[in-house]
């Protein structure tokens, strides 16, 4: 409580009412694949259009070295443009696969940024510079020298003097303002107070420009200083293509950064450095493990451990990638995390109704749905049609029905965007097996397109039935969960739970308005019991505070049925 000591007007500011509760978004999308480039350890990267993703992790991969496992860009690219505006993209890569390197130079060794060939095609330019420039004032003999200015010259810098065609090269050992001690004297007469000067004092550095294609990067004034902000390891640090690693016991001589680089060719204007074996690996050294990922900690992550500390991401998909146990791997990391929704794709070679029944077998998750079968598109490299998974594509619907019309309707009777026919066609006789079971088919219909025709998960109770059911609990519980951190720690009593319990209501009267739940008014549609009957002093002395919600959730109107009946006018009497 504020002290009152003196008298006076005082002002008081107090919360009575509750906190609004802001509705998180349900349609960022988390992808898992084989990259051309791109980061396999640490956090997802966010990707905001196909473009952006080929900045971030190249283009296609070639079907002869990576078969089904390449449809990473392929479904990123379908994503869009079935209507997803976001997603967050994280790259597997084989146990062989390598970074390109340049370990020519003894002092210092160049490696692209992430394993890939992509890194052969980067190219390194050096190019002699200097930071700073002045005049020699005054000679203190014993290599200790008064400079006009210090500013830019450090312990440690290689510097050069320059008068006329006379170059000297020495190094700095100390500065203390403008006094400067030198590793040794200078030959000669070296002083120069003229306002236009001719004996010159430079630092030496270089200029560094990168190329991979259309991606240039320029660091200029590095230095072989380690003790300077401009070292090069420190300066390189930024860069999206390279990484650098100088070994610091040969830097310690008194050689000009370019010469280390120019070598016998002192005469040279530039240098030009590229790098060489790197590799895509094979597949061969593919497997499970490469997807599910390793957890080495915050920042160490791989594979879809990558997305424990990303809770932005709705919606997990790893394209293509059929194998059982990464699958499962997947559904357990979203039921574990209860914020996301995976989308399962069938492996292309199984068409059979009988097949299929017995791959469904092997999941039961209301936090899962699979989709079937793959879809036809048209592939810009090889210029022809190709058949790709249709999780990107489904993601896309997802994220363009949860827009247009709420994470409440079913993603379902939706067209597919950009797709020219399917892997087979399944009847109605056959759909009328395999949706019971879960299994979602994509249809093509008579002058309405390719369209999704299911929408159910991969649970076995009637509860969890429906995609939109999961996917709107998901909603809400992540939404009341994110907006009332403020309740922690709070005082429990009476009047909290009142402000908790508004806070609630007009969340869910929002919900309901929206169409996201049945009935005619709010009352009937969800309650909200938060009291002396929902905990006892038990849990109050233990530090709890339990709210018990209910939700009406709509349900899709899966099965339409028109009954008709003969009739006539004698027969109705009139």
């Amino acid at each position: 409580m504020p002290e009152y000591l003196s008298p006076g007007v005082y002002i008081e500011e107090f919360e009575s009412g509750g906190v609004p509760v802001a509705g998180v978004s349900t349609s960022t999308a988390g992808f898992l694949g084989l990259a051309q480039r791109g980061e396999a350890e640490g956090l997802p990267e966010l990707v905001t259009s196909f473009a952006d993703f080929q900045r971030k992790f190249g283009g296609y991969l070639p079907e002869n070295q990576f078969g089904e496992y390449r449809f990473l860009s392929y479904s990123v690219e379908h994503f869009f443009i079935n209507g997803g505006s976001r997603c967050y993209v994280m790259r597997a890569t084989p146990d062989d696969a390598k970074s390109s390197v340049n370990e020519v130079y003894d002092f210092i060794k160049f490696n692209a940024k992430n394993q890939g060939s992509w890194g052969d095609r980067i190219r390194i330019l050096i190019v002699p510079s200097s930071k700073a420039k002045t005049q020699i004032f005054e000679d203190f003999e014993n290599g200790q020298y008064k400079l006009k200015s210090s500013i830019g010259f450090n312990e440690g810098d290689i510097v050069e003097f320059i008068d006329g065609e006379v170059k000297q090269i020495n190094k700095v050992i100390m500065v203390q303002d403008n006094l400067v001690t030198f590793e040794k004297p200078f030959e000669g007469e070296v002083i120069d107070s003229e306002i236009l000067p001719t004996k010159l004092l430079y630092t030496k550095e270089i200029n560094i420009q990168i190329s991979y294609g259309d991606e240039v990067e320029n660091y200029e004034k590095a230095s072989l200083n380690i003790s300077k902000s401009n070292f090069i390891e420190k300066l390189l640090k930024k860069s999206n293509l390279i990484e650098v690693k100088v070994d610091s016991d040969f830097i310690k001589d008194t050689v000009t950064p370019f010469l280390k680089f120019a070598g016998e060719k002192p005469d040279r204007e530039k240098v030009w450095i590229d790098l060489t074996d790197g590799s895509d690996g094979s597949l061969d050294k593919l497997s499970p493990a490469n997807f599910i990922g390793s957890d080495n900690g915050p920042g160490k992550r791989s594979g879809i451990k990558s997305f424990i500390d990303n809770d932005d991401v709705s919606i997990m998909l790893v394209p293509g990638v059929t194998d059982p146990s990464v699958q499962l791997d997947l559904i357990a990391h979203c039921e574990n995390k209860a914020n996301r929704f995976a989308i399962i794709d069938i492996p292309k070679e199984i068409k059979k109704v009988n097949d299929l029944k017995q791959w469904r077998n092997m999941f039961d998750s209301s936090y899962a749905a699979a989709y079937h079968p793959w879809v036809k598109v048209f592939d810009p490299v090889d210029k022809t049609n190709i058949f790709i998974p249709p999780s990107g594509s489904v993601a896309g619907i997802y994220s363009r029905s949860d827009n247009t019309r709420g994470v409440h309707k079913a993603p379902a009777n939706e067209v597919v965007r950009s797709c020219t026919s399917l892997d087979c066609q399944y009847s109605k006789g056959e759909q009328d097996i395999l949706n019971p079971i879960g299994i979602n088919l994509i249809r093509a219909f008579t002058g309405q397109g390719i369209r999704i025709w299911g929408a159910r998960t991969l649970s076995s109770n009637a509860q969890w039935r429906y995609i939109n059911v999961r996917r709107l609990f998901i909603f809400i519980e992540e939404s009341v969960k994110r907006s009332t951190d403020w309740v922690v720690f709070e005082p429990n009593d009476a009047e909290l739970w009142a402000r908790v319990k508004r806070s609630l209501d007009n969340f869910l009267t929002g919900v309901w308005r929206d169409g996201a739940l049945v009935g005619s008014s709010p009352s009937d549609a969800f309650f909200v019991k938060i009291d002396n009957t929902t905990m006892t002093q038990d849990d109050i002395d233990n530090g709890k505070l339990i709210c018990i919600i209910g939700v009406s959730p709509v349900k899709p109107a899966e099965f339409v049925i028109f009954r008709f009946t003969q009739f006539t006018a004698e027969a109705s009497g009139e």
